[in-house]
């Protein structure tokens, strides 16, 4: 096995002071906040779409899909634009920090309780020093959304 297909690159953000990834090869950019328009019938944590370079893309709060206590928007706030089987969706999240190389090693499967998030958002938790990253199951996040 090489080298690569030991490693899993994602990228890092937060939520609550927890820290979250999503493979990089899911991420199309990260975008400031911008101005959202608001959907009618949709669910509460589809905050709207965005036109983002000519197209329409539905937008995620994080925070309210976990059933977190919102926050209020700050320079740190970003939109994670995420492709998933051809869907382009954006999700808000409090901060994006960081890009990592994980060892799939490093990845352990999902504790039965992690906090107040549904454990089946979660594909498992990975441990580097004394961060512990929670992996997305994006395609979980994203169901329902668009």
């Amino acid at each position: 096995m090489s080298n690569q297909d030991n490693e899993l690159k994602v990228i890092v953000f937060q939520l609550m002071n927890k820290e979250y990834a999503v493979p990089v090869e899911n991420v199309q950019s990260i975008e400031k906040v911008m101005h959202i328009t608001r959907v009618p019938g949709v669910p509460s944590y589809v905050k709207g779409v965005i036109n983002l370079r000519g197209v329409v893309t539905p937008i995620i709060d994080l925070r309210n899909r976990f059933s977190l206590e919102d926050a209020a928007e700050s320079e740190h706030t970003r939109i994670i634009i995420i492709t998933l089987d051809g869907l382009e969706v954006g999700l808000i999240v409090d901060s994006a920090n960081d890009v990592l190389d994980l060892s799939r090693e490093s990845i352990e499967p999902q504790p039965q309780v992690v906090g107040s998030i549904e454990t089946d958002f979660i594909s498992g938790v990975a441990k580097i020093d004394r961060r512990l990253l929670i992996l997305l199951q994006l395609d979980k996040v994203l169901e329902n959304a668009a």
